[in-house]
């Protein structure tokens, strides 16, 4: 009679531990390079929540925030700039605060977090020059500039690059 006790007592406990355990997702951790002041990577706008909020300012505003993107150019003379993607194939071009830090120039297509300040500006042809010669384009390139821009603006006071 014990026996059969002990047993219905294990394969009692055997069942009890058989059941479906839940499953937690599993986050990947990124790991970041910092560039300027140390940020955090949580609650950073997609690239998409970020054109949706560049869509709303004008010329002269500026909003404080962070967001997620993908680095798609990098000025090759010093990393001092660096334009990241936002939704519907539209840009937004980066700089680092009071020119305090710079990114690493092969640091293209990598996965990136800005924090700072967003704004709409419109380039001159001659700062529109200036920026194509910095990443290299080609003087035909250069040289079919010929109207202003505007441009989805950014001024980052910290980067995370992910590694």
């Amino acid at each position: 009679m014990k026996k059969i006790l002990t047993l219905s007592l294990l394969a009692a406990i055997y069942i009890s531990c058989e059941q479906k355990k839940e499953t937690t997702p599993v986050t990947e951790k990124v790991d970041y390079a910092v560039f300027g002041d140390s940020i955090s990577s949580e609650n950073a706008l997609s690239n998409t929540e970020m054109m949706e909020k560049f869509a709303t300012l004008k010329e002269g505003d500026t909003l404080e925030v962070k967001f997620k993107s993908g680095i798609n150019e990098v000025c090759q003379k010093k990393g001092c700039w660096m334009t990241l993607g936002l939704a519907d194939e539209k840009e937004a071009f980066v700089k680092f605060k009071d020119y305090g830090f710079f990114v690493p120039k092969n640091a293209q297509d990598k996965e990136v977090i800005v924090n700072g300040k967003a704004f709409v500006s419109v380039e001159s042809v001659d700062v529109l020059k200036h920026y194509a010669k910095d990443a290299g384009k080609s003087q035909a390139a250069i040289d079919s500039i010929t109207e202003p821009k505007v441009t989805y603006s950014f001024m980052a006071d910290g980067v995370l690059i992910a590694k």
